[in-house]
């Protein structure tokens, strides 16, 4: 089950949506061209939130927080975040407008990083992606549209379909999900990341609660 769109108008286009996505694109095969392992490792340590070095040079390291959204683990990582990004994104950016939609999703991306770091302090593990600033445009869809319908994409065996459910159901599935399997990964005392073949759980469950926290400050900023 994946979502294809939202059936809700949209009064303006979602350029910051696009280039968002567009800027993950570019990032991304920028990682597949560096020509070794060594390459791309210094890469993602220059780039990627590694949280032992944030706890010790948290001055020297802060703008990871932000960099590190736009960083990706593979094809799959990418892909499945950027079509979140394209279904939620679009009425997040109408509501707030464009530069306060961009604020408000690099802000939730760094409370999400800085969710994960809290969790896994002492990790030397590299922490990346947009999953976490995602949650938080999926935290506030969540409050501001919650009888909206997503067209969703789903597989029946050998036969495909396309269904409309609930943004509700859609949402809560995806933060009950990562809630259990957060606290699943405290109880292993397991270090979660990309490069292990896990999911930052934290990230994604601090993205979406500092999106509802901060999604009720930014409207009412918000000119009519």
């Amino acid at each position: 089950m994946f979502p294809l769109y939202d059936n809700n108008p949209t009064r303006i286009k979602p350029y910051f949506t696009y280039g968002l996505i567009g800027m993950n694109i570019l990032v991304f095969l920028h990682e597949i061209s560096l020509a070794n392992t060594q390459q791309l490792d210094s890469f993602l340590q220059l780039y990627a939130v590694i949280p032992n070095e944030l706890t010790n040079n948290f001055a020297g390291e802060w703008t990871t927080l932000f960099t590190s959204q736009f960083l990706h683990g593979g094809w799959w990582h990418l892909i499945s975040n950027m079509i979140y990004l394209w279904v939620f994104g679009n009425n997040i950016e109408d509501r707030l407008g464009h530069l306060k939609y961009l604020i408000f999703y690099l802000i939730c991306g760094a409370f999400a990083g800085l969710c994960q770091w809290f969790i896994s302090i002492n990790s030397s593990i590299p922490s990346l992606g947009a999953s976490g600033a995602i949650s938080g445009v999926l935290g506030a869809y969540l409050l501001w549209f919650p009888q909206a319908r997503i067209t969703t994409l789903v597989f029946l065996g050998f036969f495909i379909t396309t269904i409309n459910i609930p943004a509700l159901f859609m949402i809560g599935l995806f933060f009950i999900q990562n809630l259990i399997s957060g606290f699943a990964s405290l109880q292993a005392s397991a270090n979660m990341s990309v490069e292990t073949g896990g999911v930052a759980y934290w990230a994604h469950i601090g993205g979406f609660v500092s999106g509802m926290i901060l999604s009720p400050i930014f409207d009412s900023f918000r000119r009519e």
